[in-house]
């Protein structure tokens, strides 16, 4: 079943519209994750809101958002005047423009949704537009509004949808200038550039996500894993790294290496609907997840971590 639809509205091109939805293309919910707990109680920790001068807790009916002009001085803002300069984009996506992907910094790149008709009307105008965009090779540029904010948004064809990626605004990406300028201008040579070029032709490849393993998720399933079996902790001896002194013996030591194949993966790679907590071991008790699938409802099972 797909997840809830972070918003539903209206894809248009010039006079063609159809019914959409736009859903989350990530995740991070598969990842392990912690709650504060009181070392002494063993009691999760819980926030409240409270004034920052009386500590009163403050119920969220009486909450206005507010612009600090100055230390303690601020602009309310209610949401009725929010709602009073609501763009049109809400509730339709416009594309305004076709460029070419590679025009598209990458810096410019904040998330990916999925796009796909709403309901069953819709979907003769919503392939016009999806297959136009494909024939054309090109990005569809467009605007959308999420939580209140206009985002602009980058629309392109996958399979049968649409994979439309959230995209910055120029005042949001740092000039690279205040990074770059202190890097001193070193002559390469052209015997450093062939060796680094050898190396990089020894570890070529294709991009395949499903060889690549979160090593520290691992690590954290196999810490809870041990802990929850009883078995003491000992600290891993971390490497020591090499400070380099020369730059040529280092390159031609690294081509001496030769090409290392492929570390293949030591377990098989899980399907991202399954996620990482699969790996952690069942409570002491209970039985395994297919198992206890067949069990008639009634206790609940605590969740594994």
């Amino acid at each position: 079943m797909a997840p809830r639809a972070n918003w539903k509205g209206f894809l248009r091109l010039s006079l063609v519209t159809c019914p959409v939805a736009l859903y989350p293309a990530t995740s991070e919910s598969e990842k392990i994750s912690f709650n504060q707990l009181n070392r002494a109680t063993g009691h999760r920790i819980k926030y409240l809101k409270v004034d920052a001068d009386t500590g009163d807790e403050v119920p969220n009916e009486d909450i206005v958002k507010g612009y600090q002009l100055e230390k303690d001085q601020f602009i309310e803002v209610s949401k009725e005047e929010l709602e009073e300069i609501a763009l049109e984009s809400t509730r339709t996506i416009d594309i305004d423009e076709f460029v070419d992907k590679s025009d598209i910094d990458p810096r410019y790149l904040i998330r990916p949704y999925y796009l796909r008709p709403d309901g069953k009307v819709g979907h003769d105008a919503f392939s016009v537009i999806r297959e136009t965009i494909r024939e054309m090779d090109k990005v569809a540029i467009g605007r959308v509004v999420l939580t209140n904010r206009e985002h602009i948004i980058a629309l392109e064809p996958l399979d049968k949808g649409l994979v439309g990626t959230l995209l910055r605004y120029p005042y949001e990406v740092r000039s690279e200038q205040e990074y770059f300028d202190e890097i001193q201008d070193v002559k390469v040579t052209k015997d450093m550039l062939d060796l680094a070029k050898h190396i990089v032709n020894q570890k070529s490849g294709s991009f395949e996500p499903e060889k690549f393993e979160d090593h520290y998720e691992t690590a954290l399933i196999d810490l809870i894993n041990q802990k929850r079996a009883g078995k003491p902790i000992t600290p891993k001896e971390r490497p020591r790294g090499e400070n380099v002194v020369d730059l040529m013996e280092a390159l031609r030591r690294s081509v001496g290496q030769g090409a290392a194949p492929a570390a293949k993966p030591s377990k098989k790679p899980r399907k991202a609907a399954s996620g990482q907590k699969e790996m952690l071991m069942p409570i002491e008790g209970k039985k395994p997840r297919k198992e206890a699938a067949t069990k008639k409802p009634g206790t609940r099972p605590r969740k594994s971590a």
